[in-house]
């Protein structure tokens, strides 16, 4: 009797605790299930989260009057006559792949369109419906089909002032079928909410829900919640639902350029759920650059100013160096070699034993050009296109963001100062 009895309780203890084992992983479960639940409903960024740059006019217009100006900002516009840099006037208006095949860019009534020839017969029309690019290299050109976007074959090239193939398309046969992924659109676009498609590259998307360009709220985070709060609270001196991008880490700050500045990441969640502020890592597979392929000339400087720049001596040595410690993000700075270089002598004292060398002392005034010698422009490879009088791809020269010491580089600067102090 005894012995049954010290079973049964025995049993009964045993069942006890895995009820409560049983319990704890259900409710562990369910807690998980339940962070998971509110991590993504807290992680979807809808088109309704923003308000529009148009909005930020009346808090901030003197920023926003500059940054309008910016290749940021016009890296994604309407097809829209003041955006055209390339020309539509016959005679300067076309790009022949061969003496019978021709592409010619058209305005009608109804639009502006690359009309396809062969043998001067119309053959096919493709409308302008987006521009790709602020033009400061050139500019690319997207067309609706249905929900899908899609490459046209033809790109203004402006260092040559010609219209010419599009990167990545072939010169010497039309390609009118490459469609547009919503990872091209991240890079040219502040959101674009995706209709249907995988879900780490939709190829469909809604017209109406697409923010064209880099504009306010890609660096400062969706602002519909911003605008809403402060335009009810006019005398509210906290400024809330928005970020400064200044109180960040500086790991997020790299990160915010780096989506569309560091294009060696592969996407591991859906599109446009990274936003300012969180970490790009959670988002996207973040590969680094290998540093002698790096010294070999083996990366491609397009796309690549943020894999480039982290793998360079300078940031490697310094713990504030960010993007923004060069560049204004508010303004068009482009070209500007001497302001650029005075960024560099934040850093770097010309009064230091690193200057007393031949190249430094040669130049009557190193700090208003250290950037021709250490960060040179260099042929891109992904941007190369074919000048209409030209039988081998033209590469566009780029300005590389891996700070260093480039000889050959050097050496053209030096002949070049020479030949300009013997014309003065």
């Amino acid at each position: 009797m005894g012995s049954d009895k010290q079973v049964k309780i025995k049993i009964h203890n045993i069942t006890s605790v895995i009820l409560v084992i049983v319990s704890c992983v259900f409710i562990a479960v369910r807690c998980i299930n339940n962070d998971k639940a509110e991590e993504n409903t807290l992680e979807k960024v809808q088109f309704n989260d923003f308000a529009g740059a148009e909005k930020c006019i009346s808090c901030h217009k003197d920023v926003y009057d500059k940054f309008i100006h910016t290749a940021h900002f016009l890296t994604g516009k309407p097809a829209d006559e003041k955006y055209f840099k390339g020309s539509f006037e016959p005679g300067k208006n076309s790009f022949s792949y061969n003496p019978d095949l021709r592409v010619s860019m058209e305005k009608t009534d109804s639009g502006y369109y690359q009309v396809v020839y062969y043998k001067n017969e119309k053959k096919m029309s493709m409308r302008f419906d987006m521009i790709i690019g602020s033009g400061t290299k050139g500019q690319s050109f997207l067309s609706w089909r249905g929900n899908k976007l899609f490459q046209l074959p033809i790109t203004y090239y402006s260092e040559a002032d010609q219209w010419s193939n599009s990167p990545g398309l072939r010169a010497d046969k039309i390609v009118t079928d490459m469609p547009v992924t919503s990872r091209c659109l991240e890079c040219h676009t502040s959101f674009a909410e995706a209709i249907s498609g995988p879900p780490l590259e939709p190829m469909e998307f809604d017209h109406n829900k697409i923010i064209l360009g880099v504009d306010c709220e890609k660096c400062h985070g969706p602002a519909a919640k911003h605008v809403e709060f402060q335009t009810k609270k006019k005398n509210e001196k906290k400024v809330k639902f928005i970020i400064n991008p200044a109180s960040l880490s500086r790991q997020q700050q790299l990160d915010a350029c780096a989506l569309g500045h560091g294009s060696n990441i592969k996407k591991t969640k859906p599109s446009f759920q990274f936003t300012v502020g969180k970490n790009l890592a959670d988002y996207f597979k973040i590969s680094s650059l290998n540093d002698d392929a790096v010294n070999n000339g083996n990366i491609d400087v397009h796309g690549n100013q943020y894999g480039l720049m982290v793998a360079s001596k300078c940031f490697r040595m310094s713990k504030q160096l960010t993007c923004n410690s060069c560049h204004n993000s508010h303004e068009n700075e482009k070209g500007s070699v001497e302001l650029f270089s005075q960024r560099c002598i934040t850093c770097h004292n010309i009064n230091d034993s690193v200057f007393k060398t031949a190249s430094h002392t040669a130049v009557a005034s190193v700090e208003k050009n250290c950037i021709d010698c250490h960060m040179p422009k260099l042929p891109s490879s992904l941007i190369a296109v074919k000048l209409q009088d030209e039988e081998r791809l033209r590469a566009s020269l780029i300005r590389s963001h891996f700070i260093s010491v480039y000889p050959d580089e050097t050496k053209k600067f030096m002949i070049s100062q020479s030949k300009n102090k013997k014309t003065k």
